[in-house]
């Protein structure tokens, strides 16, 4: 299955380049799903070990577990990650012909979990366009109340002060996102292996989780096969630039090792 292509329509294309993000029911079937769920979650099992208690974390810390590049470590879930079924899915929403995969990560939200504040994720990339796409899957059925993605539709051109996911973030957009009235927009429910994906500019948060149960979800983010490094801006670019592009200096074409075309 994760060879084969998903059927995407035209009007679910149209949506994604309007509002920033779509959503997508069974991109990936849950029987197709589940041993790479579980090789997902018991990574997670291990993580989770060790970890501060949640009363000792800040508010990035208490948002998530947050595992990356699994796909390197482990070869059932490099098969996921590089999987040609969704890198399709990246390419035709950002109308490109080829994407690579920037990282995976898994972003495992607790029971208990606090608020994902509202962020942009692509103030981490030292990227020269705006071409990138973020795939949220989650592995088992999520519903309100466990944390579902939010978006602010039609905010994926805004241009804001650059600045990380954290209390002044939350602070910040929450205001801006009122002030010119974007529509909010989250799914009620979402199956296991059903996904959205959103640009890398569009804004989004998640409530904290309210249940008893673990918020499984794996992303994928991914970019225009073309894309070029940029001179970072931030300490988190610089980062960024070292970890995920392996130290590739500015203005040459993204593509590391670990950045491998889907």
């Amino acid at each position: 299955m994760l060879s084969k292509t998903y059927p995407l329509e035209s009007n679910q294309i149209a949506d994604f380049q309007k509002n920033g993000h779509v959503f997508l029911e069974n991109v990936l079937p849950l029987e197709e799903l589940k041993p790479y769920r579980e090789a997902i979650r018991a990574w997670a099992v291990d993580f989770k070990k060790n970890q501060k208690p949640m009363e000792e974390r800040d508010t990035y810390g208490k948002a998530f577990l947050q595992m990356m590049n699994l796909w390197e470590e482990n070869e059932l879930i490099k098969q996921f990650s590089l999987a040609k079924r969704f890198g399709k899915i990246a390419a035709e929403l950002l109308g490109v012909k080829n994407v690579r995969l920037y990282h995976d990560q898994a972003l495992f939200k607790e029971p208990g979990g606090g608020l994902t504040p509202w962020h942009q994720d692509q103030y981490y990339w030292p990227m020269d366009t705006d071409k990138t796409v973020t795939m949220w899957m989650p592995l088992v059925d999520i519903e309100d109340g466990m944390g579902m993605l939010t978006f602010a539709s039609g905010s994926q051109h805004v241009s804001l002060p650059p600045i990380g996911i954290s209390d002044e973030s939350e602070k910040m957009i929450s205001e801006f996102v009122a002030e010119h009235k974007f529509p909010i927009v989250a799914q009620k429910t979402m199956k296991a292996g059903d996904a959205t994906f959103h640009r890398g500019w569009t804004l989004h948060a998640a409530p904290g989780n309210e249940t008893t149960h673990m918020r499984e979800v794996m992303t994928l983010i991914f970019m225009d096969a073309d894309m070029r490094v940029t001179e970072p801006t931030n300490p988190n670019q610089e980062a960024d630039r070292q970890r995920w592009f392996q130290g590739l200096v500015p203005g040459s074409l993204a593509a590391s090792p670990i950045n491998p075309i889907i």
